[in-house]
């Protein structure tokens, strides 16, 4: 054991969680109207708790076991089976790691929580989230990050697919699934109300911003200058991209807006995450200034073309930003082309499916969408008993 690496990796690991508990659910919670906030905030944190308990019950081992499988980890690893504080994982205790990798596992589902805020049932979150946590997001983990099938040596060749911290693990993943569910859903009954407290918004993107040292620079899994490195680029890209979204909509709007201005900053730190252990301070600059106008204009595209109510842009954000930033490792030469490209297609069809055959199923156990009039009067009152404001908007 290394005490320098087990010391970062302990505050990364709370740094990731504070990116879900408190800041998505600040970010996503000011962007709703003021009848819905608290359901977001239910959401995010219910999310969290089912998160921890299913990834000690049989995401971890389905993720990181030792089964010889390229597809799945196998069940060695339930409930931390054979591990004790003395077990190592690389220079750090392995349940570490196992805590480290468990705040991946919590803010990916939540991160789908964009798409469907303001109309879904509460049950069907749950159960859906739990489930496709395990049979999408933790094989997924297990192809590129546990030695799985899109490993250095798996079907890609010997140089696999470069993801260093999430971009297609996490995002593409959250946001294809985001997509997916908004088309299932449809649309809100009235998508008029703007963000209800862009201040709350601004609050929980800075949180985020702060948290992403800890998704990004902990993914080193080591406290040297590689993580240094990784935590450097990725603030340098969440800047710019902030910049030039704020910018293209001045160009376009005549105004640049604070909501506007905080979502180009998780637009860049996205598109930063795949690249953030492979580029320098230079390609990040890149990124982020191209980030922060692909995935505005995806937003345009998913909202006016595809007519998609994507509530709060989760795939035009985190889909659009993971696959870009993923793109851009072969395009600096860092990454073998066929893996990177082979590796979004190959998860984003088996993202598809799964998620397709989820809300299926999970729709026949519990409803998908909840009753109109609970729709007009708001969950926080009636699928939770409370309000978070006296008067409501």
């Amino acid at each position: 054991m290394n005490g320098a690496d087990t010391a970062w990796i302990i505050v990364a690991t709370a740094l990731v969680l504070f990116m879900t508990l408190p800041g998505l659910a600040l970010f996503y919670g000011g962007l709703v109207r003021a009848r819905n906030v608290l359901s977001v905030f239910m959401h995010c944190y219910a999310i969290a708790c089912l998160m921890s308990v299913l990834w000690l019950v049989a995401g971890y081992s389905i993720a990181f076991g030792g089964g010889t499988s390229g597809y799945w980890g196998g069940l060695d690893k339930m409930f931390l089976g054979g591990i004790d504080a003395d077990t190592l994982s690389g220079t750090l205790p392995e349940v570490l790691f196992f805590a480290f990798q468990m705040t991946f596992a919590i803010i990916t589902p939540a991160l789908i929580v964009g798409a469907y805020v303001e109309r879904i049932g509460f049950g069907f979150v749950l159960v859906f989230s739990g489930l496709w946590m395990l049979l999408c997001y933790a094989p997924v983990v297990h192809w590129i990050w546990g030695g799985g099938m899109m490993a250095d040596g798996g079907i890609f060749g010997e140089i696999g697919v470069r993801d260093f911290a999430g971009g297609i693990v996490v995002h593409e993943t959250a946001g294809l699934a985001a997509l997916i569910l908004a088309f299932f859903l449809g649309g809100r009954k009235d998508k008029t109300k703007p963000p209800h407290n862009p201040g709350m918004v601004m609050i929980g993107a800075a949180m985020l911003w702060v948290g992403w040292f800890g998704f990004n620079g902990g993914s080193q899994l080591a406290a040297d200058g590689g993580a240094a490195m990784a935590l450097t680029v990725t603030h340098i890209s969440a800047a710019t991209a902030s910049l030039t979204w704020a910018l293209w909509e001045k160009i376009k709007y005549g105004k640049a807006s604070l909501v506007g201005l905080v979502t180009g900053t998780i637009a860049g730190l996205a598109s930063i995450t795949p690249a953030s252990g492979f580029v320098g301070p230079v390609e990040a600059l890149v990124i982020g200034a191209v980030a922060g106008v692909l995935c505005q204009e995806a937003v345009n595209v998913v909202r006016n073309l595809l007519n998609i109510d994507d509530t709060l842009d989760v795939f035009a954000v985190h889909g659009i930003g993971g696959i870009f930033g993923t793109i851009m490792i072969a395009i600096f030469g860092q990454g073998a082309w066929a893996a990177q490209l082979g590796g979004l297609v190959v998860v984003g069809i088996y993202t598809i499916v799964v998620t397709v055959v989820l809300i299926k199923l999970v729709a026949l156990i519990t409803p998908l969408r909840v009753d109109e009039e609970t729709e007009t009067t708001g969950l926080d009152l009636t699928s939770h008993g409370e309000r978070a404001y006296d008067i409501t908007s």
